[in-house]
């Protein structure tokens, strides 16, 4: 790597090209020159079966426990095994951590880490000239190049001149490390990735102690295993101390910004959703059943929650998505914080439920991680695509309230704040991630319990109502005048037995009604009931006065917050505002939107959110749309929005 002074645009979250203070520190103890940098973008990338995720996951955790700040964006194939040495079969882990504030994984790597010829000619074109690109040379042989297009080597042919490129026999370096514990060839080669791991380690100055004790408890029934993979990955970093094509190692400091004082770990969005919701079943003081059918990228909620029996946490893997939610929704009924969780596919056949619960008017947490489509689309990849399907997908009006996380952090307080709606209004919730919050990961500060809020309901604990006669009994349907919402009555309590079903109820009394006057009241009133939910106001930052407004919700606040950083770095006036609560929407959406000349919604889908703002607010909003499975890039962004400013 070379030193170079970056330019203020460089210096904007996202950007390519390594932000390079140019600061030197004197020589490491191996007498290797270190230079401090204030934020790096590396890549690691080779087939699925090489450990990638894994690799990046602990460079991940030992890149957090030093203090930086940091976010990622895992990779991968929708196969569980994809064919060897092809594109489609490549998997990568990229990480953007920085000694200052972050909000993306960054535009384009500093440093790719390329395992096999796949993964070069699959990364290439996002990286920039001048970074670092490190390839396991043993992977470039005949075969295998010419399986994915290379005609000629591109370690010889001059086609990576422009990079600085570091050639690593890591296949063999490994083998030759773990020569003396007896495994065969192609059991030592499966630790290359942790070779890879020491290297980028001291590259970069990360600690050790966290990766080595995960080793010894990950194999702890296998010690031999353990120890293998320890020993290449102290191998990678020796091998960066003492060889000569590393002449540089870097360091970037901990984060400066402002954190409030508190514990603070790395989280994924699928973590902190699951904890989330633990942490809102024990506020609430009810018991919480999942009932969940395995689907991605959903499944890791299902996988925690089931490691959390003490809290009183029961989860229930069914044999498809319509048993996952009857399972939750006659939890419901039965007095628990019921919850189902799923992708976009999944909501599909979950609908008729969703259905049910609405008529039922009963708390219902629903979980959509969302993911690219139609049908089983793109398994793997992120998209914002349900948002339509969760507001409308189902026969009836039946309207559901809509909340979504925009970070992966924030999957905590949005799981709050959707038990808050759902046992407050006595209605099912959707809560709306996707594939990049779910994967991705950043440093969250564990909140205080003593901070968190009081969802404690009361149940209905005897009658309610007085007939004309004088007699007093239970109505199931006889409103709180406030939130509109029902009683919640537990099976088995003596007084309170009532019909439950799909059919239209009596208002108030419960009863099986068909009267066209009752129904027309019932169906308004439940939409009363959701469009009277509290929410807080769309806060709008916008400290220069601007005249176009950038509207967002869910995983785009990262890349829109970077792209703003960009335009008001260079001197150009935009505001922003970013949505949690989709439905209701916020009060004042309408007289903020009213304040600009323009507004641009940039989504992961084709303008779903543009559309609803069109319909309700009569805005001429104007859509920017990507479907190809990933993330926005500031760089992007922002070059979108100056045009929006300059039209």
């Amino acid at each position: 790597m070379t030193s170079q002074v970056s330019s203020p645009a460089e210096q904007a979250d996202g950007a390519g090209g390594a932000v390079v203070g140019g600061q030197r520190t004197p020589e490491s103890p191996g007498g290797k020159e270190v230079r401090r940098l204030d934020r790096v973008i590396i890549r690691f990338a080779g087939d699925s079966g090489d450990g990638m995720q894994l690799t990046g996951d602990r460079f991940t955790s030992e890149t957090a426990s030093f203090g930086n700040d940091l976010s990622t964006l895992p990779n991968f194939p929708a196969e569980i095994r994809a064919p060897a040495g092809t594109l489609p079969g490549v998997s990568s882990f990229q990480l953007h951590f920085a000694d200052h504030d972050i909000l993306t994984p960054g535009d384009a790597p500093n440093v790719l880490v390329a395992m096999n010829p796949a993964a070069l000619k699959a990364n290439i074109a996002d990286v920039p000239r001048g970074a670092d690109i490190i390839i396991n040379t043993d992977e470039f042989t005949k075969r295998p190049m010419a399986k994915v297009g290379y005609a000629t080597s591109p370690l010889e042919d001059g086609s990576l001149d422009a990079y600085n490129l570091h050639p690593v026999p890591l296949t063999t370096l490994t083998v030759e490390a773990l020569k003396d514990f007896g495994l065969s060839r192609k059991e030592a080669e499966r630790s290359k990735n942790m070779f890879a791991l020491g290297l980028l380690s001291w590259m970069y100055h990360r600690p050790t102690g966290g990766t080595e004790s995960f080793l010894r408890q990950k194999f702890a029934k296998k010690p031999e295993i353990a120890e293998a993979n320890i020993v290449a990955f102290r191998a990678g970093w020796n091998f960066g101390e003492t060889t000569e094509d590393f002449a540089v190692s870097y360091e970037v400091a901990p984060a400066t910004r402002a954190f409030p004082t508190g514990t603070y770990r790395n989280i994924s969005g699928n973590l902190a959703l699951s904890y989330g919701l633990v942490a809102a079943s024990q506020q609430a003081d009810l018991p919480l059943y999942l009932g969940s059918y395995p689907i991605t990228p959903a499944s890791d909620i299902l996988h925690e929650l089931s490691k959390h029996k003490n809290f009183g946490v029961r989860t229930f893997q069914a044999e498809d998505e319509i048993a996952g939610i009857g399972a939750a929704l006659g939890a419901a009924f039965g007095g628990a914080l019921g919850v189902t969780t799923t992708s976009g596919p999944g909501v599909a056949l979950k609908s008729e439920a969703i259905g049910l619960a609405v008529s039922l008017e009963l708390p219902l947490m629903i979980v959509d991680i969302q993911r690219g489509g139609p049908s089983t689309g793109l398994p793997t990849k992120t998209e914002q695509a349900d948002l339509l399907q969760a507001m409308f997908g189902r026969n009836g009006e039946a309207p559901v309230p809509i909340v979504a996380p925009r970070t992966p952090a924030d999957c905590f307080d949005a799981a709050l704040d959707a038990a808050r709606i759902a046992l407050t209004y006595r209605t099912p919730v959707f809560l709306l991630s996707d594939g990049y919050l779910a994967n991705g990961s950043e440093p969250w500060r564990v909140p205080e319990v003593a901070d968190l809020p009081d969802l404690k309901v009361k149940f209905a604990t005897g009658a309610n109502h007085t007939l004309a006669d004088g007699t007093e009994v239970f109505w199931p349907y006889k409103r709180d005048p406030e939130t509109l919402a029902r009683p919640w009555a537990i099976p088995g309590t003596p007084g309170l037995e009532h019909r439950i079903g799909g059919i239209e109820k009596q208002d108030g009394s419960g009863n099986i009604s068909y009267d066209p006057a009752n129904h027309d009241l019932m169906v308004r009133t439940r939409q009363a009931k959701v469009d009277g939910i509290r929410v807080p106001d769309v806060d709008v930052d916008d400290p220069d006065g601007a005249t176009t407004l950038v509207l967002g919700w869910g995983s785009t606040y990262g890349p829109i917050t970077a792209a703003v950083r960009r335009l008001r770095g260079a001197g150009l006036p935009i505001a922003q505002a970013h949505l949690r609560h989709l439905n209701p929407f916020p009060r004042n959406l309408g007289e903020v939107l009213e304040r600009y000349e323009k507004v641009v919604v940039p989504e992961m889908n084709l303008g779903q959110l543009a559309t609803l703002i069109r319909a309700k607010y009569l805005v001429d909003a104007q859509s920017y749309n990507q479907v190809n499975g990933m993330p926005f890039k500031a760089e992007q962004l922002a070059t979108v929005l100056k045009e929006a400013i300059d039209d």
